[in-house]
């Protein structure tokens, strides 16, 4: 039974969405649209801790894995496969799962979502282990293979955490820390999608973002570990490096040449007046947090 849940109720203020018109679909779009960082706000301290347990779980070396099931499913991939080029993470560090594999990020597959056992074999494959933490993702609260996900993380003595868009959802039964965020019904009743898509985004966003500079991915407001991997990315590479530093662009360039395009080493050897040797010696020896490297003043 669904009915209860506050993915599946019909928000009032929509009951004559089809009459609309455009503007006024749009603007009670924007309308509730507003709820969702209001509603994540209560969150904060729940969200806070599940941030604490991710940075831990990284400063031992273990990975983070999101799980779920359609939109939740492909908003934990989405969220991985940024941290790749923006905080220059290996790709094994930070891993989304989806129910029914790599085909269900395009297509639906139908009846992977109710399968606790899918989630044991997804994580089995990729060795889930005790220095690990799950994070399940689920709008409605109660996804079989989010729930399958966090029981059997918990049997190999991982550290579990799960997002909901319901209270009280089943899920946080299953896990370590729990986050509900209840953004109200959606404008198109149970497309979840909508409010309980854009909950999740915001949320996995403040995770792996706040995580990465609790573990020295971010100096001042400056992506430090960013990959130069496009041309658009190499200028910026240099900028933050002017940004962080306040060198010219003649020096930027040629130290980023010097760094081995390095953008955080380059940053440590301008500040520091440090070869790269040095410069990268210092920055393994303040487990990669720039400020750490510099003088004290």
């Amino acid at each position: 039974m669904i009915e209860h849940l506050n993915t599946e109720k019909r928000n009032e203020r929509t009951a004559n969405l089809d009459q609309m018109s455009v503007h006024e679909i749009l603007a009670v779009m924007n309308e509730e649209d507003k709820r969702v960082p209001l509603a994540i706000a209560e969150q904060l301290p729940q969200i806070e801790a599940v941030v604490k347990a991710v940075i831990t779980v990284f400063e031992q070396g273990g990975r983070l894995f999101y799980i779920g099931a359609g939109t939740s499913g492909r908003l934990g991939i989405l969220d991985a496969v940024e941290c790749v080029p923006t905080f220059g993470t290996e790709a094994e560090m930070v891993q989304g799962l989806i129910a029914g594999g790599a085909k269900a990020i395009k297509d639906a597959v139908e009846g992977a979502e109710d399968s606790t056992e899918l989630a044991v074999a997804d994580l089995q494959a990729v060795n889930l282990n005790e220095k690990d933490i799950v994070i399940g993702i689920a709008a409605s609260g109660r996804t079989p293979y989010v729930i399958g996900g966090l029981d059997y993380a918990t049997t190999v003595g991982a550290m579990t955490a799960s997002i909901a868009c319901n209270a009280p959802a089943e899920i946080s039964a299953h896990a370590q820390l729990a986050i509900e965020v209840v953004p109200g019904a959606e404008i198109l009743t149970g497309s979840t999608r909508l409010k309980a898509g854009t909950t999740q985004k915001l949320v996995l966003n403040m995770i792996s973002t706040t995580a990465m500079i609790g573990i020295g991915k971010v100096y001042k407001n400056l992506m430090v570990d960013v990959r130069s991997t496009n041309i658009k990315l190499v200028q910026r590479a240099k900028n933050i490096i002017k940004d962080a530093t306040g060198c010219d662009e003649a020096t930027a360039e040629r130290v980023f040449e010097e760094s081995n395009h390095h953008v955080k080493t380059a940053i440590v050897m301008v500040l520091t007046g440090m070869d790269y040797t040095a410069a990268t010696k210092s920055l393994v020896e303040s487990k990669g947090f720039v400020r750490r490297t510099l003088p004290k003043l």
